[in-house]
């Protein structure tokens, strides 16, 4: 610690930290927009373009920062518009115009510069280029750099909403007379200036990856576009100084060790993130597992008797699930009340109403199948055995409600009734008056009685049902309801 803090208090340490942190910040914003796009390999490609523009600039102007920027920025957006040129009329794939574009301005950027070094005199250290000197890094550059970087934010903040739509929906942007081909160009300027001002700091090989990582780890973390450029940016500004100390610290060249930390936040978030994360959906995995062995046990339970039993020997043989599995999980059905578990197992009150639903999911399923899928008997019984555990109450209701609350299944087996069962269909309940409940089975549905009038709660009489749908009478109004409408209104006497 005592050398870190002795080694930043230097002039050329407080220089570099600050340049990094700036390339930190502007790499995580632009990079979000680089990587939704898929523009990474544009992006790799513009980086190694830029030599052809450092050689140019020092045979006319000389060692000039402000000469190399300009240079590199002209081979940049030059390498872009030769890989349109060669896309559009050449008729060559898009990766394979970048390729040998950026390919061909990378070996004249090196031989260039190996010339001048070799031929001129001239010390121009080709590996500053390629792998970058942050520790070599001047005021003017730094000048420059944070300009670059106020650029690049407040671009991104004035345009926000166009490179949103442009990202996420460029046909509805060109159908709002957004040109997505402007706004991908300005994209590739930003780019340029981005990389060119990075090209010290992490070098022409690695700056892609400074873009790309931090995006890619923020990604891993949210799904919401802010979200997603501000932890970008958090992470590379995280990257970059600690990369920077890390060097420091162990005398290593500093744009591989902050490649190597946005790696490593890059591996944790793979790892540990709530929704992506293999660790994350490992334990999501497992949790569903348990939970399809617990409801199985309840299911097959439910098939005995009252007066019945079932021992651990006979659910482990009819569900393939080991007998040490079969008592962990008898356990915590026991601990939640669902089980009563002496030598032999037995359901409580809860624990049968908890399988009756299951059951009646597995039932529902299966008569689906024939009746909409056109499936015969004889194919429906594994996949209901897999799906019942996915099924919410609210597709239960409306697969109940779509195939008329059938009594039985198609093997003729009782379907049992919800417990909280709502009603019935309002095309079951002719010349009666009926109330039409708050909690239709879907939204679709409550929206379609309330554009006809019909407010929640309220009473109808059901005049008449026909093929073509059911005539009301609500207050002083006749009105008719479509027939795929009406089949799917719950009501109560």
């Amino acid at each position: 610690m005592e050398a870190i803090l002795h080694a930043i208090s230097e002039p050329w340490a407080i220089r570099a930290l600050i340049v990094s942190g700036l390339i930190g910040l502007m790499y995580g914003v632009l990079g979000s927009f680089v990587v939704l796009r898929n523009m990474s390999l544009i992006g790799d490609a513009l980086s190694h373009s830029i030599l052809p523009g450092v050689f140019f600039a020092f045979i006319i102007v000389g060692y000039s920062s402000i000469g190399f920027f300009v240079g590199s920025v002209i081979a940049g957006l030059a390498t872009a518009l030769l890989i349109t040129m060669i896309q559009q009329y050449i008729k060559t794939k898009s990766d394979a115009a970048i390729g040998i574009v950026f390919t061909v301005m990378f070996s004249i950027g090196v031989i260039g510069i190996s010339w001048l070094n070799n031929e001129q005199g001239v010390h121009l250290d080709l590996k500053d280029f390629l792998v970058g000197n942050v520790m070599g890094i001047s005021d003017d550059e730094i000048i420059l750099t944070f300009l670059v970087t106020i650029y690049t934010i407040g671009s991104v903040l004035l345009f926000y909403r166009y490179l949103f739509i442009t990202t996420f929906q460029p046909v509805i942007a060109k159908t709002m007379g957004i040109s997505t081909q402007v706004i991908h160009y300005f994209l590739m300027l930003m780019l340029s200036f981005a990389i060119v001002a990075g090209l010290k700091t992490v070098g022409v090989i690695l700056v892609v990856a400074l873009l790309i990582t931090p995006s890619s780890t923020a990604l891993l973390l949210s799904s919401r576009l802010k979200r997603v450029v501000l932890i970008s940016a958090v992470l590379g500004v995280l990257s970059t100084t600690l990369g920077l100390l890390f060097a420091i610290l162990f005398d290593t060249p500093p744009g591989p060790a902050m490649v190597i930390i946005s790696a490593i936040f890059f591996l944790f978030a793979a790892l540990f993130s709530p929704e992506k994360g293999l660790v994350s959906r490992f334990i999501r995995k497992r949790n569903q597992r348990i939970k399809i062995q617990r409801e199985d046990i309840l299911r097959h339970v439910i098939k005995f008797k009252q007066d019945q039993t079932v021992s651990n020997n006979d659910l482990s043989e009819a569900l393939s699930i080991p007998v040490s599995s079969i008592k962990k999980r008898i356990q915590s059905l026991k601990n939640d009340g669902l089980l009563i578990k002496s030598e032999e197992t037995k359901l409580t009150a809860r624990g049968r109403l908890e399988a009756e639903s299951l059951v009646r999911a597995h039932r529902l399923w299966e008569s689906y199948q024939v009746t909409s899928m056109g499936l015969t008997e004889g194919q429906i019984h594994e996949e209901a055995d897999w799906i019942e555990h996915l099924l919410t109450e609210e597709i239960l209701d409306e697969v109940d409600a779509r195939l008329g609350f059938p009594k039985t299944d198609p093997h003729g087996s009782p379907i049992p009734e919800k417990s909280s069962k709502k009603g019935t269909l309002l095309t079951q309940r002719p010349n009666a008056r009926v109330k039409v409940i708050k909690d239709q089975i879907n939204n679709d549905i409550e929206s379609e009685l309330w554009e006809l009038g019909i407010m929640p709660n309220s009473y109808v009489i059901v005049k008449k049902i026909t093929d073509r749908g059911v005539v009301l009478k609500y207050q002083q109004s006749t009105i008719e309801v479509d027939a795929e409408i009406a089949k799917k209104v719950i009501v109560k006497k």
